[in-house]
Formats: C-alpha cells, sequence, structure tokens
C-alpha cells in the first residue's frame, strides 16, 4: 500500500495549492478567501514513480467571528486530526509574508503528539525580502525547512525528494491471474483489485444527503455531515471496498457540492464548486443523482439529470430520507386518504404510501432518465443501502456489454419491420448495417441510406426495442446514423461520358478529310 502524505497547517497559507502542485492537477479549489477546504481531499499521486497517496486538510484554528462550537468546524478540526493519525509523513505549511504567528506554534505542538515525520514548508518565498524571512521559521523546532512557492512551483522538488525518502518502500505487486477473454475496464475494476475503481459520483442539490450516503456507505464520519446547505465545497474522492461473495470491489466515491440554481451561486467559492461537480460527472463512470423524498422532484433535479444525459453517463436514481416520508405519510393519513384518488398529478410524493407509486411518480417526472433504477434510501437509517451497491454492480455490468453484431442487426430488422420509418418528401430511411463502436455509453453506428432521415422519435424507438432486447438498464443508448457513401462510377464509363460531351475549341477548324482538296 503507498505511503500517505498529509498537508497540514492553519487557515489561508497555501496548502490547498501546494496540494494541486504536488498532485499535477487541480484538485482543490484555492481562493484568497480562508477557511475555504474543509474534508479531506485525497488523490494518489507520484513523483519520479513513486505512488503515494496526498491528503489535503481544512485549516487547524480559529479565524475572527468564530465559536468552537460551530458543528462545521469541529468536524473540519476532526478531519485534520485523522489525517494525521494515518500519515507517513506531515507537511506543515507556513506563510512566510505572515510570519511566525501564535496560532503556527500550537499547530507545531500538536503535530509533535503523533510522532510523526515533519517536514516545514515555508511557502510564498517569492522574493529576495520574503528568503530572508524563513530563518524566523526555524523557532519552531523543526529540523527540515523548506522554502517552496507553490503557486509558481519553486521548491517543490527538493521537498519531494525528503519527502520520498521518509515513506516507506512499495511491496512488490503481486502475480495476477491471466484474464479471461472478453474481460473490459469495467468488469475487471469490479473483479481485479489492481485494475482502477469504479468512480461514482454522488450529485444533487445541497443538502439532500450526499455526504450522509457515503459516511454510511464507508462506515465512517469520512466527510463532513451538516444540515446548512453548503457543507461540502470541493470535490471528494472517497475509496470505498466491498466484498461480495469472496469477490473485492473496489470503488471511488466521489461526494461533490450541491449543485444550486445558477442565479443562486452567490460568490467564486460556491461557484468553482458547482463546476467541481459538473467535472467530477464527467469523469465518473456511473453517477448517482440523489434526491430529498420529503421534497419530490424539483425543477433543480430535473436539470442536474439532464447533465447527466448529456455527459452521457450511466446512472442510478436515489430518494433519500425515505424514513421520514413514511413517518409523515402515517402521520397524515386519515387527512389525506380523500385526496389520494390523484395523487401523482395534485399533491405529488407527500400523500403516497406505496414505493410503487413513488418510484412511478418518479418516473413520470424524470421522463428522460426512466432507463435509470430508482432505489429509495435512509442514510440515517441504513434503510436499503445494500440494494443501492447492488443496483450500481448491476448497471456497471450492464454497461459492459459487448453486444455481437449478428445479433444487434437482427434484432435491429425486427424492429424495422414491426415499425417502419415514416417518409419524408418520398424519401423513407433505409438501414443496411450496424455495428457497437463503444461501451460506456453503449454506442452504435448505424448505416442508413440518409441519416437526416433518421428522427428523434424513431431513434428513440430503436432504443427502446435495444433495452428491451439487451437490457441496458441504467446506461444511456447512442445510435449515430451514418450514411452510405454513394456509388462511384468506374474511371472507363466517365472518360467515355467526357468524350462524347466535349465540344470543340473555338476558332480552330474541325479536321474533316472529305473537305480535303
Amino acid at each position: 500500500m503507498p505511503g500517505i502524505v498529509a498537508i497540514v497547517g492553519r487557515p489561508n497559507v497555501g496548502k490547498s495549492a501546494l496540494f494541486n502542485r504536488i498532485a499535477g492537477r487541480r484538485i482543490a479549489i484555492v481562493h484568497d478567501q480562508p477557511g475555504v477546504t474543509r474534508d479531506r481531499i485525497s488523490a494518489e499521486a507520484e513523483w519520479h514513480g513513486q505512488p503515494f497517496t496526498l491528503v489535503d486538510t481544512g485549516g487547524i484554528g480559529l479565524r475572527r467571528r468564530e465559536k468552537s462550537q460551530d458543528a462545521i468546524i469541529e468536524a473540519a478540526v476532526q478531519q485534520v486530526e485523522l489525517a494525521m493519525e494515518s500519515a507517513d509523513v506531515i507537511l506543515l505549511v507556513v506563510n512566510v509574508q505572515e510570519g511566525v504567528v501564535p496560532l503556527d506554534r500550537e499547530v507545531a505542538e500538536r503535530l509533535r503528539t503523533y510522532g510523526r515525520p515533519v517536514l516545514l514548508v515555508v511557502n510564498k518565498v517569492d522574493n529576495r525580502q520574503s528568503e530572508a524571512g524563513v530563518a524566523e521559521f526555524a523557532q519552531l523546532g523543526f529540523d527540515q525547512v523548506f522554502p517552496v512557492t507553490a503557486i509558481h512551483g519553486e521548491g517543490i522538488e527538493a521537498l519531494m525528494q525528503a519527502t520520498l525518502a521518509l515513506l516507506p518502500k512499495p511491496a512488490p505487486p503481486e502475480s495476477l491471474p491471466n484474464a479471461t477473454p472478453g474481460d473490459s475496464n469495467l468488469q475487471s475494476a469490479i473483479c481485479n483489485p489492481q485494475s482502477p475503481p469504479l468512480r461514482l459520483a454522488i450529485v444533487g442539490r445541497p443538502n439532500v444527503g450526499k455526504s450522509s450516503i457515503i459516511n454510511a456507505l464507508t462506515r465512517s464520519e469520512r466527510v463532513i455531515v451538516s444540515e446548512i446547505p453548503g457543507t461540502t465545497r470541493d470535490a471528494i474522492d472517497v475509496p470505498f471496498e466491498v466484498e461480495t461473495d469472496g469477490v473485492r470491489q473496489r470503488y471511488v466515491l466521489i461526494d461533490t457540492a450541491g449543485m444550486r440554481k445558477a442565479r443562486r451561486v452567490n460568490d467564486s467559492i460556491e461557484f468553482f464548486s458547482v463546476k467541481r461537480a459538473e467535472d467530477s460527472i464527467e469523469r465518473a463512470d456511473i453517477v448517482v443523482l440523489v434526491m430529498d423524498a420529503e421534497m419530490g422532484i424539483t425543477e433543480q433535479d430535473k436539470k442536474i439529470g439532464d447533465r447527466i444525459v448529456e455527459a452521457g453517463k450511466a446512472c442510478v436514481l436515489v430518494v433519500n430520507k425515505w424514513d421520514l416520508v413514511s413517518e409523515a405519510v402515517q402521520a397524515a393519513q386519515r387527512e389525506e386518504v380523500k385526496r389520494r384518488s390523484d395523487p401523482i398529478r395534485r399533491h405529488g410524493p407527500r400523500s403516497m404510501t406505496a414505493l410503487s407509486e413513488f418510484g412511478q411518480w418518479v418516473q413520470q417526472n424524470l421522463f428522460f432518465l426512466d432507463y435509470a433504477p430508482v432505489i429509495f434510501t435512509s442514510a440515517r437509517t441504513g434503510f436499503h443501502l445494500d440494494r443501492l451497491l447492488e443496483a450500481i454492480r448491476y448497471v456497471a455490468a450492464q454497461l459492459n456489454q459487448q453486444i455481437p453484431t449478428a445479433l444487434l442487426n437482427r434484432t435491429l430488422r425486427d424492429a424495422v419491420e414491426q415499425r417502419q420509418p415514416i417518409s419524408n418528401q418520398g424519401h423513407r430511411l433505409k438501414f443496411f448495417y450496424a455495428t457497437q463502436v463503444r461501451q460506456a455509453p453503449p454506442t452504435f453506428l448505424l448505416f442508413v441510406n440518409r441519416d437526416e432521415l433518421f428522427s428523434d422519435p424513431y431513434k428513440k424507438y430503436l432504443a427502446g426495442e435495444l433495452r428491451r432486447a439487451f437490457g441496458f438498464e441504467g446506461c444511456p443508448v447512442v445510435l449515430v446514423p451514418k450514411p452510405r457513401p454513394k456509388t462511384i462510377e468506374p474511371k472507363r464509363q466517365v472518360r467515355g461520358r467526357k468524350e462524347r460531351t466535349a465540344k470543340p475549341e473555338r476558332g480552330r477548324r474541325r479536321h474533316d478529310p472529305a473537305r480535303r482538296g
């Protein structure tokens, strides 16, 4: 298992900038406002071929006008402590422009209690005046001091050489069994512990229980949970493993910030948080859309679902907080009985008493995601979390399907015979051949006579017939029409035609043997 490097320090010293620099990509949000990072953000990184896990943490200590009883602050401090306990090497980041402050001394004293190697990183050393201020930090009592400029990458090489020397040596890779024919990346990610894990993006509106679901699945306080909307800011990758029937399955749960309406995004931090959530949809294998059972399907839920469809991602719909809905329904059962004659149209989910009724309501409102399975859960009680994992495994298997070309063409031929495409201006769509060109998402190339005749309603019909035949539950089916190239006439015929239609040049008399003499 690779070593763990934790980046700690007081607020606004440049921890996230250093994290992004070492990781080699923008993962954590970097902003001048203190306290942007709250959760532990981890990333698999490597330096000169040596892999390790890099962890960014929130700032240790209180800022002005903050109370120590604040639930988010207490949870953020707990996340920092968990990171330091599990770390092999700790990078303590300080700000040379502010010098040594009492909070730096407090953090240094706390780090000594963990017994881990600590490297002091003096950040923002970008001129000669700041270089002179590095010596001041010797009073913190650490032997190895590294002046760096995280934004520009100066001094990072020396810091990483010292860090790698303190990490445990990686164990040699274990021999792997021979792979069976037909295995793909998605299937091997479930069965093969050495393959990349499946990436699951947990998305939804603010305060629908995304972080609570992750904590319930991992059975730990991995991410901060609060009733305050907007608690999660970064997209946080949480490695997760579960063993089923002797097979170890590896996932990365991506906790994202709540995606609010664009007009309600108040500041740049929230803007970047939403942008990170959108990027998480793009890099995920399967997207889990979480909704609040008490509030039902809102307009923002539909917009998030539309982004999932645009990205072409497999999806699982999760209706969270179902335990609260059940209690409310039981309390108001007598008052609602007369008005339940048309619950889907009038009253929404509050008047429903059965999962089937609520599932029907979800499918009607999210009609463009009607292929996605609907799971009713409660992160607070653990209700149906096992079914959520089952649905994810099933969708991953559906996403892995490779349809034989002969069977695909036979299925499409039967579908076309059952329902002929409508002609347009005397032209009718003709299908010649089809083949599957991609698995995630399932993408099929259809050779036709004219692609402009392939209407959206008929495309939806054929996609439905493919689902009926092969499943693809939770997966979008992409049909790409391609017109067959026109037949090219033989060169001999073309040349003969040109000779017959050639005109004599002007000003030159045509040769006529009869007129000679």
